[in-house]
């Protein structure tokens, strides 16, 4: 599980290298920096743990950790989402940075269809106010969730132009 949350380090801190708002950026970098801890001191308490006799203080510790890491994850999660809607430098063609970015780009695409759909829902109840759906916004984290980890997202999007960034293609 701790080596688990280092792929999410890296995937915030590859978010935050290519996020147009510098804001959004630094928030993730120190989600990513917190998780990077926490996954580090779980390591270090499951190592422990393993060698040492079986006691009931160091496994709560243990889960405690755990919990914090889930936490942290979650964290790194919603900062990604934040800095994915604000925009995303192209990344080098090629590299795994692209395919983070082609996986930000899907989540961000089907937020926005959604936001639409929604949008053009003509429900309204008694104050006017337009009804949203039962089913909640996509999020970065129900994606993670879904995807196998055996299988790469190999995502089929068109090329883009020389200048733009890789959320300035339209839906």
């Amino acid at each position: 599980m701790a080596s688990d949350g280092q792929v999410f380090v890296k995937f915030g801190r590859i978010i935050a290298k290519h996020c147009l708002d510098k804001r959004c950026a630094a928030e993730l970098l120190c989600a990513a920096e917190q998780t990077h801890t926490i996954s580090s001191q779980l390591g270090i308490v499951a190592r422990v743990k393993a060698v040492t006799a079986e006691s009931k203080s160091s496994s709560e510790l243990l889960v405690s950790n755990a919990q914090n890491l889930i936490q942290a994850v979650l964290n790194v999660l919603k900062a990604a989402e934040a800095a994915c809607i604000k925009g995303l430098q192209q990344p080098p063609p090629g590299s795994e940075e692209e395919e983070v970015a082609a996986f930000c780009m899907h989540w961000r695409k089907n937020l926005l269809w959604h936001r639409a759909k929604e949008s053009l829902n003509s429900d309204r109840d008694e104050l006017g106010l337009r009804k949203t759906q039962a089913r909640a916004e996509p999020t970065l984290t129900a994606m993670v969730q879904e995807q196998s980890p055996q299988i790469k997202y190999t995502p089929k999007r068109p090329k883009p132009i020389k200048g733009h960034t890789v959320m300035d293609s339209h839906l």
